[in-house]
């Protein structure tokens, strides 16, 4: 999951090598990805109006539901 997401959020990016992305687990069914990018790129991973960032939570909840967990896409300045 966490390599899906980057893939696509480096794809999104002028810098791709400013992407971090980490992965916490809250507690054993649950999964947090915090998404950082460069100074000024945020935008473009969130996308107008946000559909980019719903986008991608939309597809990692279902890779996550498929393993029958629940996931939270958290994309920080």
């Amino acid at each position: 999951m966490k390599e899906f997401i980057e893939f696509i959020a480096k794809q999104l990016v002028d810098s791709p090598e400013n992407v971090v992305l980490e992965e916490t687990t809250p507690d054993e069914k649950t999964i947090e990805l915090t998404l950082r990018a460069g100074n000024g790129e945020v935008g473009k991973v969130i996308g107008k109006q946000g559909k980019t960032a719903l986008a991608m939570r939309t597809l990692l909840t279902a890779v996550a539901a498929k393993g029958g967990k629940r996931a939270r896409l958290i994309i920080l300045d």
